[in-house]
């Protein structure tokens, strides 16, 4: 009995050894089947708005007042600083009398010169006539030797200072009245005046910073009693409507891009909520430092809960097919070189198969050649294993 007991586990160690040697060693294998692919590019980005506003002064101020904070939303002609207006309303109550009294000025001439030359023309027009008459009667006395040389020179001379005082009254008259030079120089002083006053009530609307629409403050460089200048940047304003994501996409996959195609967007910090966003711009140029293309994504249902530079993670679906032959990423070797290719378990023999590979999935990969439905690849890359080794298959693994 002994030596039959020897016997037995003699022969039974040798079959441990030499059946795994003979029959090749049990590999896990999984089946080509044909499902629906689709190929995404990966990629997180920033939420932001297609354009963004600075918020600055256009004069010289202090800081009276910051009705607002940074994240605050806020309407078209908001307030969003306060400069200290007491020089201004000062400047615009000095303009607005200045305007008064060119006005009054302007008044006074329509209402009171004007008529007063034209009734001083009148008196010297009466004038004229009286000493025409009184130089012609003087004259026809001198011719019968009645009046004297020297009387008919004082007519004379009479005559002649009151046709150069209607003269002067025609011109007085002409420049009293509308389009005269008097008239041009005051209505021109009510038009300086005028423009004086709304350079005034410029800066004074000048001292209250708006804002120029709807929108979210996102950044606030301003506080109480700072002196602003023109130029600088107080506020950034992100307008209210069109939300864009903003993405770096590797230029390997820009051959894959279209304006158009759909993305799964994610913010980080709501993992769970997914929402749709669509190719909206893609840049022409390549950013030579870290090899990235621009890409920006319309959001066209925004959630609430976004935020301007929130970070998100986007899927985009840049193809699609349905009922392909596929195979398991992880199964494929050298899967991004010139002849990818699988090992495939075939009549408990080892093969390897070069395949030709179409659309690129996730977790799959398109087989255009070398497999078909219903052949077994060996799972993982079996670097243990060669090209006509025996081998015994374990399915569901």
């Amino acid at each position: 009995m002994g030596w039959i007991v020897a016997l037995v586990l003699v022969g039974g160690g040798i079959a441990y050894f030499t059946v795994p040697w003979f029959l090749g060693p049990v590999v896990p294998v999984t089946t080509v089947v044909r499902r629906d692919i689709v190929q995404t590019v990966v990629t997180s980005g920033l939420v932001q708005t297609p354009f963004r506003i600075d918020v600055g002064s256009k004069i010289i101020g202090v800081v009276a007042g910051v009705p607002v904070e940074e994240g605050q939303a806020v309407k078209a002609g908001d307030l969003l600083i306060q400069l200290d207006d007491a020089q201004a309303r000062t400047a615009v109550a000095t303009a607005g009398t200045a305007v008064a009294q060119a006005q009054a000025k302007l008044e006074q001439l329509r209402n009171v010169a004007a008529p007063l030359a034209e009734e001083a023309r009148r008196q010297a027009e009466a004038a004229l006539v009286n000493a025409e008459a009184t130089y012609r009667r003087t004259l026809d006395l001198s011719r019968h030797g009645v009046a004297t040389t020297a009387t008919l020179d004082d007519d004379k001379r009479a005559l002649d200072v009151a046709g150069s005082q209607l003269r002067a009254a025609e011109l007085q008259v002409e420049t009293n009245r509308p389009g005269g030079m008097d008239f041009r120089v005051a209505q021109s002083l009510v038009e300086q005046m005028k423009a004086q006053l709304e350079a005034a009530r410029t800066v004074l609307r000048d001292s209250q910073i708006r804002a120029s629409r709807d929108g979210t403050l996102i950044t606030r460089n301003v506080e109480l009693g700072d002196t602003v200048q023109p130029g600088e940047t107080l506020m950034v304003l992100a307008p209210a409507g069109e939300t864009q994501i903003v993405v770096q996409i590797d230029e390997q996959n820009l051959g894959l891009l279209r304006l158009g195609e759909t993305a799964a967007i994610a913010a980080d910090a709501y993992p769970a909520q997914v929402f749709a966003a669509t190719v909206g711009y893609i840049n022409p140029a390549v950013n030579a430092q870290s090899g990235s293309v621009l890409v920006k994504l319309d959001v066209p249902n925004p959630p609430a809960y976004l935020r301007q530079d929130m970070t998100v993670s986007a899927e985009i679906e840049t193809n699609r097919k349905t009922d392909a032959v596929t195979v398991d990423l992880g199964d494929v070797h050298d899967v991004a070189g010139p002849n990818p290719w699988v090992l495939v378990a075939q009549d408990g023999v080892l093969h390897r198969r070069t395949i030709r590979p179409g659309l690129r999935g996730d977790a799959a990969l398109e087989v255009l050649g070398g497999l078909a439905p219903g052949e077994t690849v060996v799972r993982g890359l079996g670097t243990n294993l060669a090209d006509g080794q025996r081998l015994r298959v374990r399915t569901g693994a």
